[in-house]
C-alpha cells in the first residue's frame, strides 16, 4: 500500500527541507520584484526548515535554539523584502538567519551521525544540510557587503543582490567556480576562502561516513 504524502513527509523530513530549499531557488525570479513574494517565501521557508528539523532531532538545546533564532529570522524576512535597500535590516537579517541556518544544518549532520544505519532519510538530510550551509555563507556575504561597500564585483549596480549572492555561495560550497560574482576585497574573499573549504570538508565528511557504514556493515554481520 502507498504511503500518503503527510506520512512520506513524517517518515521523510529532511526531504521536506530539501524539496523547500529547491522550490524557493526556482521561485525566487518569479518573486524578486514582488513585495508579497519575497516576504511570503522567506516565512514559509523557515518555517519548513524549522518543522523538519524539530522531526529529525528534539532536543531541549535544539528547541530553545530554534526558538530563539526562527521568529527574529521571520521578522526580518518580511522586513528585508519591504526595504531591501535599509543597510540596518540586512545586516540585522543576515546576523538572525545566518547562526539559525549553521545550527539547522549542524543538527542535520548530528542526525545523519547519530547511528550506525544510513536511512532513506538521512540521505535527505545530507543533500539538505549543504544547502542550508549555503543559505547560512550567503547571508554571511550580505552582512559582508553591508560593513565593507564593494566587496563583490560584478555586473550592473555596486550592492549585489541576494539571489546573487546566493549563486555565489553555493559556488564556492562546490568549488565549482562558476560565478560572476566575485569577492574583490579581502573580508570577502576570506569568507569565501573560509567556505571552499566548508564544502571540501562537507564532501569529504560525508563520502567518509558512508563508506565507513558500508564497510562495518558486513564485518559486523555473523558469520
Amino acid at each position: 500500500m502507498n504511503d500518503s504524502p503527510t506520512r512520506m513527509l513524517r517518515r521523510h523530513p529532511s526531504a521536506l527541507v530539501l524539496v523547500g530549499q529547491l522550490v524557493a531557488i526556482l521561485a525566487y525570479p518569479f518573486l524578486a520584484d514582488s513585495v508579497a513574494g519575497r516576504a511570503i517565501l522567506g516565512v514559509v521557508q523557515i518555517a519548513i526548515v524549522l518543522t523538519a528539523v524539530f522531526a529529525v532531532r528534539r532536543t531541549s538545546a535544539l528547541i530553545w535554539v530554534t526558538l530563539l533564532l526562527a521568529p527574529p529570522a521571520m521578522v526580518f524576512s518580511v522586513l528585508e523584502a519591504i526595504w531591501q535597500s535599509t543597510d540596518w535590516i540586512l545586516l540585522g537579517s543576515a546576523l538572525v538567519h545566518a547562526p539559525f541556518y549553521f545550527y539547522v544544518s549542524y543538527a542535520m549532520l548530528r542526525y545523519l551521525f547519530h547511528d550506525d544505519k544510513v536511512t532513506r532519510d538521512e540521505l535527505f538530510a545530507t543533500a539538505a544540510a549543504f544547502t542550508v550551509v549555503a543559505w547560512g555563507f550567503a547571508y554571511v556575504f550580505v552582512a559582508v557587503q553591508v560593513l565593507v561597500p564593494g566587496s563583490f564585483a560584478g555586473g550592473g549596480t555596486v550592492d549585489r543582490s541576494w539571489f546573487e549572492l546566493l549563486y555565489l555561495s553555493f559556488a564556492q560550497l562546490t568549488s565549482v567556480g562558476l560565478s560572476d560574482v566575485v569577492p574583490v576585497l579581502p573580508h570577502a574573499r576570506s569568507v569565501a576562502i573560509l567556505e571552499q573549504v566548508a564544502g571540501v570538508f562537507y564532501i569529504a565528511l560525508v563520502v567518509a561516513r558512508l563508506v565507513g557504514l558500508t564497510v562495518v556493515r558486513p564485518e559486523n554481520r555473523p558469520s
